[in-house]
Parts: structure tokens; sequence; C-alpha cells
């Protein structure tokens, strides 16, 4: 099973839950025992497993990549000044693989699938989830 939706975004750097949305189309596979890829289109943008306690962990995250990968420094800025924005997409990578377990996905009790945007805010991400089952 293959199935897209889409999301907006608000900020310029920030990550967005989409646990629940995914969980939903696990849920409509029916599939037991698989795993299910959650896919990003777009080269400014990532998917990243984290915790979702509260928001104190995704603030981090988007400060560390600031502080790691400042903005404005980087050969592609000339051409669009989103140079910052590929280079923490390409850190983080477009997808994440999560095993189907009895039918639920195999997160642990604090990991959340975030959307990480490094280039809004955006009228329209589009994420892919790819369901595949593994037994017979």
């Amino acid at each position: 099973m293959q199935q897209s939706f889409h999301i907006s975004t608000d900020k310029h750097n920030g990550l967005y839950d989409i646990t629940h949305k995914v969980a939903e189309l696990v849920d409509l596979s029916k599939i037991r025992t698989g795993i299910v890829n959650v896919y990003v289109q777009g080269a400014t943008a990532g998917i990243m497993i984290q915790e979702n306690w509260d928001d104190s962990v995704q603030n981090d995250v988007v400060s560390l990549f600031n502080k790691l990968i400042p903005s404005g420094v980087w050969e592609h800025d000339t051409q669009d000044a989103n140079g910052d924005s590929h280079l923490k997409a390409g850190v983080v990578g477009p997808s994440e693989t999560i095993p189907i377990i009895n039918g639920k996905m195999g997160l642990s009790t604090w990991q959340n699938i975030f959307l990480c945007e490094f280039d809004g805010p955006r009228d329209k991400r589009t994420i892919v989830v790819t369901i595949l089952q593994t037994d017979k």
C-alpha cells in the first residue's frame, strides 16, 4: 500500500509531528507484520524519529542545526539563499522506516515521527507513506 498526504508548515525551521497520520494509514492497511516507510518529497526537508514529550527536544534540534549549519555562508546561497536548508535536509535524510508489529508501528513510548522543515513556511509538503507486508 502506498499513499501520500500533505501538510503545510508555518516556520522557516521546525519539526511537525506526523505520527498520528502515519498510524491511521498503518491501521487502514490491515497489515499485522511489516514495515512502513515515511518519505518527504523535496530537497529541503527531512523525516526524523524523535521524542515528543514536549517541544524542548524539537526546539533543541532546530537550535542544533542552526548552530552547526548557519544560513548565509554557503555557495548555493548565491542561487536561492537556502544552502543551509539543503545541508540540514541532507544530514537528517528524507525517510525513516519503522517496523509494524501486531498491526501497530513499533515505536517506543517516547518516539514520534516528525517532518523536519528547513525551508519554510510551505503551503504543501508531500509525505509518501509506503507500507509493506513482510509475512505471507
